[in-house]
């Protein structure tokens, strides 16, 4: 557990890069500050030169080395339980005919009895993994397919790396430095991309790391005479066409031969989980691949999304690119072949909204088609969510302006011209004034880009003065200043609305660690007692709790059901001090919401801003350690929000 949270603790401080205090870290571990110094002790301890960690007057901030130390787990001996626990399933994995538990205790320095404990956390390690553990008197094996075992490989090698992102050393210490497929990156992994690019293919790069891994596994395994057992099926054109391709690339460069069984299971990893057709493929091909009912199901499910969250989703390419995906999940899910996800924790943070319509559409692809529900594969989902709402939200986002510039020939003509060119993404120009003494009142957009002194008369961060010939830092001024329009209408509006939801009576000051369901339960009952909902909501966002933790920050969790069937819409909060444990990480508040159906369109404010709000880590400390009572929290919130 120690050393969890010294990696936890390098993830932190890595993915902020700024000082942090170690209170606020300690809060973030759920340790005492103590516990924070001695851990940074121990993080600068694992590289030889170097820092990993810096100190200072502001606190603690990653230091150069920080990766190295993440990374760093030592020669894998007996140095600590985790150690000797991936030591030993590699030991197993390796030796079909079992391995001699007391050779083994001597091997790794350590007792027959910590052995026996430890061979008791290898069984527990494999619940759910098709494969056993037997003990038959000095002799300890492992008893299962070669698929399973390769799953538990790359389960070995996931739990080596950071965040699910690739790490090269962390596979060379799951499959050994001498391992062939370790040689499965760099060239190969180029090439292999290059080719499928040159068949048509868009790759998901996010993906093929995870999935050259498995090539890696399966040439180790297969030059160690572990192939996939059976005679391939017959093959489609395209897994054919990918088989041959990984065959030819697996044997130049790796020495390897692979089988007709490893080749098929490959090229199927391949195509069901890093490529899609590409951009220029049309519809009619792509309709091709997909199952009608898979196809069918994608279609309502996101048609309810729409309806539910009033998202601009229901379009054929979107559709139809989704439900592709949808059928490959499926696949996986046959095989318990996921995909990891690097980004799933920065886009449930950054992108709450997006995220959330993800698991609405995860779940009904559960429900419709039964595909269990990880948080990797929910945010592959939110990842083409974000893609069609951001076509659809720039033309939202887009500030109106109107350009002041007295008529000289074509001077305005051009003006607007570059305008257009280097800020049309961003503001829309709506009118031109080429008088020189115009009707300042009487321009009511978003912003004025005058080449005049407006005078007294017209001023605020709307009016931006710039050059009759457009230059970079008049492009940098409008770009800002529209960037504090926006923010400012943002924050104006979460103020509005969080003044009006929050429920005074619904407020808990020091919440107890114990557990997700207790806590949403404690706060929900104050709701129902104020008849905003009824208790089988409590108990429907204690389901949408299971499906995806809400903890969207390092100190909020924002727990609510899907469906808005509240009579109002309210939030009750509760302040946990010191931090209390949700999901996979710790939280300081926790914010039930009861969206009413009358509020969709408040959802996405409320949601994404109040996650905004305490994504700061100065700013959840602010909150937490003044919020005594609901009128103070709520003063400390809307003066951060209020800047």
């Amino acid at each position: 557990m120690t050393r969890a949270r010294q990696d936890r603790l390098i993830g932190l401080l890595a993915r902020d890069g700024e000082w942090a205090t170690a209170a606020t870290l300690a809060d973030a571990l759920g340790v005492t500050p103590r516990s924070i110094r001695s851990y940074v002790t121990a993080v600068n301890g694992r590289v030889a030169s170097g820092l990993a960690i810096e100190s200072g007057p502001q606190g603690y901030r990653a230091g150069p080395d920080a990766s190295a130390a993440l990374r760093s787990n030592g020669s894998m001996d007996a140095s600590t339980p985790r150690d000797r626990l991936h030591t030993l399933v590699r030991a197993l994995l390796d030796s079909p005919e079992g391995i001699d538990v007391f050779e083994t205790a001597d091997r790794l320095h350590v007792s027959s009895a910590t052995l026996d404990a430890d061979l008791a956390r290898v069984r527990g390690l494999l619940g759910g993994t098709e494969l056993a553990l037997e003990r038959s008197a000095s002799r300890a094996r492992l008893r299962g397919t070669e698929m399973a075992q390769r799953r538990l490989l790359s389960k070995l090698a996931h739990d080596e790396m950071d965040a699910g992102s690739f790490d090269l050393e962390a596979l060379r210490r799951t499959l050994g430095d001498a391992s062939v497929g370790a040689r499965a990156f760099g060239p190969f992994k180029t090439e292999l991309v290059a080719e499928l690019g040159a068949l048509g293919y868009f790759v998901n790069e996010y993906g093929i790391a995870d999935v050259v891994m498995h090539i890696a596994i399966a040439a180790d395994r297969v030059a160690q005479h572990r192939a996939l057992d059976g005679e391939a099926a017959e093959a489609s054109p395209a897994n054919a066409e990918v088989a041959a391709i990984l065959g030819r690339l697996v044997e130049r460069d790796l020495g390897v031969e692979l089988g007709a069984g490893d080749l098929q299971h490959l090229a199927s990893l391949v195509l069901t989980r890093v490529v899609a057709p590409g951009a220029t493929a049309p519809k009619m091909h792509v309709r091709e691949r997909l199952d009608p009912e898979v196809e069918a199901a994608v279609r309502e499910i996101v048609e309810e999304a729409a309806s539910e969250f009033l998202v601009d989703v229901v379009h054929d390419d979107f559709i139809l690119r989704l439900a592709l995906h949808v059928q490959n999940l499926r696949l996986r899910a046959k095989e318990q072949a996921w995909s990891r996800n690097p980004l799933t924790r920065s886009l449930k943070s950054t992108y709450p909204m997006i995220f959330e319509v993800a698991v609405f559409i995860a779940n009904g692809l559960h429900e419709r088609l039964g595909i269990p529900l990880l948080d990797d594969e929910i945010a592959y989902i939110a990842m083409h969510v974000g893609g069609r709402l951001e076509r659809s939200r720039r033309a939202d986002q887009l500030l109106t302006a109107t350009i002041v510039c007295p008529g000289y020939y074509e001077l305005h003509e051009l003006l607007r011209s570059s305008v257009d060119r280097s800020l049309g993404q961003a503001i829309e120009v709506t009118g031109v004034e080429t008088r020189v003494d115009p009707d300042w009142a009487s321009i009511d957009t978003d912003l004025v880009l005058t080449t005049i002194d407006p005078g007294p008369a017209v001023s605020g961060d709307r009016v931006v003065r710039i050059q009759p010939f457009l230059t970079e830092g008049d492009v940098e001024r409008v770009q800002a200043a529209a960037g504090r329009i926006r923010r400012a209408r943002r924050l104006a509006r979460l103020r509005a609305e969080l003044e009006r939801y929050f429920e005074p009576t619904a407020f808990v000051r020091g919440l107890d660690a114990t557990g997700e369901d207790d806590v949403i339960r404690r706060l929900g009952s104050l709701l129902v007692a104020r008849g905003v909902i009824d208790d089988d909501y409590v108990e429907r966002a204690i389901q949408r709790e299971h499906l995806s933790s809400t903890a969207f920050t390092d100190a909020l969790a924002v727990p609510h059901a899907l469906g808005m069937t509240a009579t109002r819409t309210a939030i009750a909060v509760g302040i946990a001090d010191p931090s209390i444990p949700w999901g996979e990480g710790r939280v300081q508040v926790v914010a039930l919401v009861a969206f009413s159906e009358t509020d969709r369109e408040a959802f996405q404010t409320v949601f994404e801003q109040l996650v905004e709000v305490f994504s700061e880590r100065e700013s959840v400390q602010r909150i937490v350690r003044r919020g005594t009572d609901f009128a103070s929290f709520l003063d400390e919130l809307v003066a951060v929000v209020d800047g």
